[in-house]
């Protein structure tokens, strides 16, 4: 080949090259623009779902030490009267009937105590015993007057059977009358005497005199005071100890005359005691008074107490809420609501996993493989506790309680938060849902 010619196709060569170069690098810069664009618009498309959805994680997951750290308490949505628009001040009354002094008909020396103030007694349960020489005495008197009255019953006929044969005076059969009659009643006042002092009469013999007489509680109750000790002396006008029957509880309300005409028997009354508000107790009016109650201007009503009275005590203060309808609402503790960005929400227990509550609110990363991550979270949270905020529309507050109107619906018996919903809204909005164990 001539060198014209090989010119010529060193030419043709370096063109065609050139073509194909330009082609190549056309088509990889619209490749590289396409998928560039591409990406662009899918990281547009994530950033604005996660932008949106970043802070609005809602479930959370706890592990148990943490819980048992911060003293997180479980409850449920209570349905409660709290639309009433009447409250008073009143006190805790016993009627005199249910409280009772444990004494003694006797005086002595206390010889034994058996209870102590708190213990619970029955109606004739054992309170102390009382020692004193004059129950021996009393006893012995008991045994000796029925020789005596044998003998004046024989000393009568005698008398009878001489006055019928006219050789003895009628004074005499009189006095012998007398004195039989003078030891009957004697014996029958001995005879109840020593059953007041809890002694059968009929069960008194030489071999069984007894020194010391029991003294029983008059009710069933509570002991709530103790008045005497071992070696004190007492007697009718000293009581052993009080009992008091809680049973019977019941508050004594001052009520304004306006609120008067909303008030009637049957209403039920939520309380809390003045000072330490931190259980709350229901009551049900069954008497209103017809007289303003000293100079306060206020009507006495009275209402019973209904179940548990355990921690109230005759006399303590408290604050009422009289329900004026029995429209109940749904409601939880003040301590299970938290405010977040201006609403209220509250936590509830779920299965639902922190991490499969967000891929569902689409935080879900396409196209890589988290089987690892997932696996390792798993093992990470096993026997957490999840928990998911709820929001909720709040209403009224009474006694350390809220109405409540769930924005998505709650399931029934579902088991709430109520104390330690604030460490769990701060753990949320900080572990942006997560809760690993640590």
């Amino acid at each position: 080949m001539n060198n014209i010619s090989k010119m010529l196709l060193a030419a043709l060569f370096a063109v065609s090259l050139t073509a194909c170069g330009d082609s190549q690098k056309k088509e990889n810069e619209d490749g590289h623009n396409h998928e560039h664009k591409t990406k662009v618009k899918a990281d547009a498309g994530h950033g604005d779902k996660h932008g949106a959805e970043e802070g609005s994680a809602t479930v959370v997951a706890l592990t148990p030490q943490q819980i048992e750290a911060v003293g997180i308490k479980y409850g449920v949505v209570e349905m409660k009267e709290l639309t009433a628009t009447i409250k008073a001040n009143g006190i805790l009354s016993l009627p005199n009937s249910s409280k009772a002094n444990a004494t003694s008909l006797y005086g002595g020396v206390i010889k034994s105590i058996n209870v102590q103030i708190g213990d619970y007694v029955s109606k004739g349960q054992v309170i102390a015993t009382i020692a004193n020489p004059q129950f021996i005495q009393l006893q012995e008197e008991y045994l000796t007057i029925n020789s005596k009255i044998a003998f004046a019953e024989q000393e009568m006929q005698r008398q009878k059977q001489l006055n019928t044969g006219n050789a003895g005076a009628l004074k005499n059969l009189q006095n012998a009358t007398a004195e039989l009659n003078a030891l009957t009643t004697r014996k029958a006042s001995l005879h109840q005497q020593i059953q007041l002092m809890g002694i059968n009469p009929n069960s008194v013999s030489n071999n069984s005199l007894k020194s010391s007489l029991l003294v029983t509680s008059p009710i069933s109750g509570a002991i709530s005071n103790m008045y005497g000790k071992i070696g004190s002396y007492v007697d009718v006008s000293s009581p052993v100890a009080e009992i008091v029957d809680n049973s019977s509880l019941h508050l004594h309300l001052n009520v304004f005359e306006k609120d008067l005409p909303l008030l009637k028997a049957g209403q039920t009354i939520h309380f809390t005691l003045t000072n330490n508000p931190v259980n709350e107790y229901d009551a049900v009016i069954y008497g209103i008074g017809s007289a303003f109650e000293n100079e306060s201007k206020t009507i006495p009503v009275h209402a019973r107490v209904k179940g548990n009275v355990k921690g109230l005590i005759d006399g303590m203060n408290i604050t009422a809420i009289v329900s004026l309808n029995n429209l109940l609402s749904p409601s939880v503790p003040n301590d299970a609501l938290v405010d977040a960005d201006g609403k209220k929400y509250i936590f509830v227990i779920t299965k639902k996993e922190p991490q499969a509550a967000e891929e569902e609110d689409g935080h879900g990363h396409g196209g890589h493989d988290h089987g690892d991550e997932k696996t390792a979270h798993k093992q990470e949270t096993a026997g957490t506790v999840n928990f998911q905020k709820i929001e909720v529309i709040t209403g009224v507050t009474e006694l350390g309680y809220t109405t409540i109107t769930p924005v998505t619906e709650i399931p029934k018996e579902a088991r709430i938060v109520i104390k330690g919903a604030f460490f769990i809204n701060a753990k949320l909005s900080g572990g942006g849902g997560h809760a690993h164990a640590h």
